[in-house]
């Protein structure tokens, strides 16, 4: 069997393999999800915020 870059195991070359694979992946997905915009903000994030000034308030 030839090797490629003076790498011998198959392991190796499958766990480079995998992490270009899953950066191009984040990459991808990055691009799509670019401009989709903010959520909605729900009432327990309100008062979770709310709460949070108070705390911080009294400290």
């Amino acid at each position: 069997m030839r090797w490629m870059l003076g790498i011998k195991d198959i392991y190796v070359w499958l766990a480079y393999l995998l992490c270009i694979l899953s950066s191009l992946l984040c990459v991808v997905y990055g691009l799509v999800t670019w401009n989709r915009g903010e959520e909605a903000i729900e009432p327990d994030d309100r008062r979770w915020a709310a709460e949070e000034k108070k705390v911080e308030e009294e400290l």
